[in-house]
């Protein structure tokens, strides 16, 4: 890398959360008519005019082109979204199959990190978008190398995952954590790059389709990497619905799937690399203001903004308001299959969840548009926690409806019910949450303004999710029964238990306990926070300023 092929570019433009998009931030500042080139002679300014005026008739003709004439860009965007979707979509199958290994629920916290990175995209993005090759392009630089590494990672994951999951000593958790977390984190790397890519590949007519091929792309994706791989590897679910013949072992396994997948990202990077190029903005193709502040500037922006009062309070409740949810949240699921329902049955029944996520969003928009959006949150927030409480009453009654043949139909349309309900109050709250940020962003920051506040909420959501699985297991009460002198307070112990002819049978589930908890932290903080939150809405638009504009 010569020093003179590494450009250095100002930062315009921060990148989203996942979960919340801010693409219209940017397309409200984007202008894509032709520039003009200068004047020096009449004839030359003559010449300017009836080019001019050939423009301007085509354009009349032609007011806005539809999709036809960069459908190549849209399938293309399309398809950058589903591979981002792919290992995100594996990462979050892994905590079911650890689950069905019965690993503990500290190795599951520890996993639970993998799922950090995007929501910490903020903290290198402006790097993302300043550092580049300038003859390469600006997203391809990072776009490429960050496919690349995710291919290899797929590859060298298709040898090793068999030996990481199946090892004598149990699954290698450790290593398994590092690795998936390299793969989310070149994800969210790729996620940054291709959203800025999306910003200048559309023209200005079609710009708003990137957040269809975003929501699409990546929802299909991470349906094909999780609900689609968990059903395909299952031997009981090919057994009964897709073979005559019975088999062991279903028709995708997780080395074969892995080593897929990364060649598709091996190809299709290189085709990108050397058929794709992106536009330039020098020759007239757009006049996107892609250059307003510097990578330290950004830096110091972000921290100016936290400073102010308002916004250091509202960051404080958004990094709490979710400590009431984490036990059902993030440990639900994995309970359920420990209880013994099968885990590709579990990610199916999202499949039917996808047009209630559709269309939650519109109803509920209806509801937060108006000047106090976090009314709505506040109202929702008792209802999530009640179903936190049902969810736990599921779970307690799970064992009871086991059958030998597995579960009756009534029992899955109760578990769908109940995640639909849990849909409504989520969406709820999101939708509340995004529309404050959008009313309070100050709209001279408003891309880097947005993301601040989506990045805090998302990190509100991933660490008490985190503490929630580690604290399972302590809160967990067992005793030994068969073998005298014997506890199961530790694996060890539990180990010696099951030798001397014992079995471990819980008393205490720490899951019950953390549930009941967590609801009462929860109403706490609804009584307490949350009419504090609620008064933020009182607030003064001046209040919620950055000082840095005034």
């Amino acid at each position: 890398m010569e020093p003179s092929d590494l450009t250095t570019r100002r930062n315009g433009r921060q990148r989203r959360v996942p979960g919340a998009s801010i693409l219209s931030e940017h397309i409200g500042s984007m202008d894509r008519g032709e520039t003009s080139s200068p004047e020096p002679e009449m004839e030359e300014e003559a010449d300017s005019l009836i080019r001019s005026s050939d423009t301007e008739n085509r354009r009349r003709h032609r007011v806005r082109p539809g999709i036809r004439g960069e459908l190549g860009n849209i399938l293309l965007l399309l398809f950058l979204y589903v591979l981002q979707g792919i290992p995100l979509g594996l990462a979050g199958s892994i905590p079911l199959i650890l689950q069905s290994k019965s690993v503990s629920y500290k190795d599951q916290a520890f996993f639970s990190f993998v799922f950090w990175p995007f929501s910490l995209k903020l903290f290198w993005a402006p790097l993302v978008d300043a550092l580049y090759f300038g003859r390469f392009g600006r997203r391809k630089s990072w776009l490429v190398p960050t496919q690349y590494l995710l291919g290899l990672f797929m590859l060298y994951l298709s040898t090793t995952v068999t030996s990481l999951l199946q090892s004598e000593e149990g699954p290698k958790v450790v290593t398994l954590t590092a690795v998936f977390f390299m793969l989310a984190f070149l994800a969210a790397t790729q996620d940054i790059a291709v959203d800025g890519w999306a910003l200048t590949m559309l023209s200005r007519e079609n710009v708003g389709y990137a957040s269809t091929c975003n929501s699409v792309g990546q929802t299909a994706g991470y349906f094909l990497g999780n609900v689609l791989f968990l059903a395909l590897e299952s031997a009981e679910f090919c057994n009964k619905y897709l073979r005559i013949v019975p088999k062991d072992t279903g028709i995708v396994t997780l080395p074969d799937f892995l080593f897929f997948w990364g060649v598709i990202f091996l190809v299709s990077t290189t085709l990108v690399a050397i058929l794709k190029r992106e536009n330039d903005h020098s020759r007239g193709r757009s006049n996107v203001p892609v250059e307003t502040q510097g990578v330290t500037e950004t830096y110091k922006l972000l921290f100016s903004i936290v400073k102010m009062p308002t916004v250091f309070t509202f960051c404080s409740l958004l990094l709490t308001a979710k400590i009431g949810f984490s036990a059902a949240d993030a440990v639900t699921g994995l309970k359920l299959v420990e209880a013994g329902v099968p885990k590709e049955q579990l990610a199916l029944l999202a499949v039917p969840m996808v047009p209630l996520q559709i269309l939650l969003p519109v109803i509920i928009s209806r509801y937060t548009a108006g000047p106090r959006p976090l009314d709505v949150f506040y109202k929702a927030f008792p209802f999530r926690l009640l179903i936190g409480l049902e969810f736990a009453l599921l779970v307690w009654w799970t064992p009871h409806l086991k059958q030998e043949g597995g579960f009756p139909l009534y029992y899955y349309a109760i578990v769908l019910l109940s995640y639909a309900l849990h849909q409504v109050a989520l969406y709820s709250m999101y939708v509340a949450c995004m529309a404050f940020h959008a009313k309070v962003s100050d709209p001279l920051i408003g891309g880097t303004y947005m993301t601040l506040l989506n990045t805090v909420t998302n990190l509100g959501g991933n660490w008490p999710s985190t503490v929630a699985l580690w604290m399972v297991d302590p809160l967990t009460s067992k005793e030994c029964h068969g073998a005298v002198g014997q506890s199961c307070s530790s694996s060890l112990e539990a180990g010696l238990c099951v030798k001397e002819g014992g079995v471990c049978v819980t008393t205490m589930d720490g899951y019950y306990v953390e549930s009941v908890v967590c609801v009462v932290i929860g109403l706490l903080w609804w009584v307490w926070l949350g009419k504090r939150m609620r008064r933020l809405q009182e607030q003064s638009s001046s209040a919620w300023r950055c000082r840095v504009n005034q």
